[in-house]
């Protein structure tokens, strides 16, 4: 096990301005309200709300009057070409960036339009980036060790050791992304898809409720693509997924519902053999 004072340097790296900000805050959103974790309310079984969102930069319409709503539990893939608004939408789901008009909610209460990235991070949103980010100089075990989401209201000495119980979450997690076999190897001398499943495994220490992941399998090998998929449908019921990819046979392998998006709207929705069939997707996207 790596020093618990390098722990502590590492964490601060690996997302020094959330940190910082989320040590300061004291649960109030921007707005006035007490947020406090556990109080995402999942009563109507929607775990993600985004009503005519509007977003225009330099004039031009990355998002226009986009609608869509997320189960709880939910694996849902979002398609479209280039210039579709995927990574804006994404952007305005953790606070990245603001939406000129319209709403996005977390469960049935949570604001996101007026939380703080830090914020939503901690109210159990999390998103993974194409290219991972990983501590390459540490073993597996190490980088999860390393994204635990620590408690900041009760702070264990600088050279306290995992507990028992925090051990047992990491070698879970190290189950879930099929690194149990390599927990000990250094995360650089890991393959590519390796790596993928490393970062989605810090992600799943932070204990997310709705994971946001952009095109995860883009340079995987056929056999990582494959397990890839195996690994979102075991996430999917626990955790609500929201996967933006252009690999369709990955995509047909999630299964379940599929939006495509175009021009900052919806296009189509359905299972992936019905948006295919769209005349309107064919034309745009998937090409005759």
């Amino acid at each position: 096990m790596i020093p618990t004072l390098e722990i502590e340097r590492e964490r601060a790296h690996l997302d020094a301005e959330r940190e910082n900000q989320r040590e300061h805050w004291d649960g109030s959103a921007a707005d006035g309200r007490v947020y406090r974790p556990g109080e995402l309310d999942l009563s109507h079984k929607v775990i993600l709300y985004l009503d005519d969102i509007t977003v225009s930069f330099d004039g031009f319409r990355a998002l226009n009057k986009l609608s869509l709503t997320i189960d709880a539990g939910e694996l849902r893939c979002i398609i479209g070409p280039n210039g579709a608004g995927k990574t804006t939408m994404m952007d305005v789901i953790t606070g990245k960036t603001r939406p000129d008009s319209g709403t996005a909610f977390f469960g049935q209460t949570i604001d996101l339009t007026r939380l703080t990235e830090p914020e939503i991070a901690h109210a159990g949103i999390g998103r993974k980036f194409q290219k991972p980010t990983i501590f390459e100089h540490h073993s597996a075990f190490e980088n999860l060790e390393l994204a635990m989401k620590a408690d900041k209201r009760v702070r264990r000495t600088l050279f306290a050791s995992l507990l028992d119980d925090e051990r047992d979450r990491v070698a879970e997690v190290l189950r879930q992304i099929r690194l149990d076999q390599a927990a000990d190897r250094p995360a650089g001398l890991l393959s590519h898809g390796q790596k993928q499943w490393l970062e989605i495994g810090m992600l799943l220490m932070q204990e997310p409720r709705l994971l946001l992941l952009d095109e995860p399998v883009a340079g995987m090998t056929d056999d990582e693509t494959e397990r890839t998929a195996e690994l979102f449908t075991s996430l999917a019921g626990k955790h609500s997924l929201v996967v933006v990819e252009h690999d369709m046979a990955f995509v047909e392998a999630l299964g379940g519902k599929v939006t495509v998006l175009c021009e900052g709207s919806v296009l189509a929705e359905g299972d992936l053999a019905t948006v295919q069939a769209d005349p309107r997707v064919i034309e745009v996207y998937l090409g005759r």
